[in-house]
């Protein structure tokens, strides 16, 4: 999977089938995921996705554990996402 693949409006849900959220933005390290009845997103790290079928996302936990992440504080990082794979080709080895 490759995160350019992803789109905003999919559904992410945990892997106890219950819906997280909605992408609201999608990153080189996070997905930015809105949540129903919230005012704070959720940046869940990739490293959290399972596997992506069917335009939804499915976490590696579940629903209620991704609330309790601390996942609602804005990653300090710049997270942009590569749509590219030729921004290496001026990368010096």
């Amino acid at each position: 999977m490759r995160m350019t693949d992803l789109r905003v409006g999919w559904a992410v849900v945990g892997n106890d089938g219950r819906h997280v959220g909605t992408m609201k933005n999608v990153g080189q390290n996070y997905i930015r995921t809105a949540r129903p009845g919230f005012t704070a997103d959720l940046f869940i790290p990739v490293s959290f996705i399972a596997n992506v079928e069917n335009e939804v996302v499915h976490l590696t936990i579940t629903q209620p554990d991704a609330e309790q992440m601390g996942w609602e504080q804005v990653p300090s990082d710049d997270d942009v996402l590569e749509a590219s794979p030729s921004s290496d080709l001026h990368r010096h080895i």
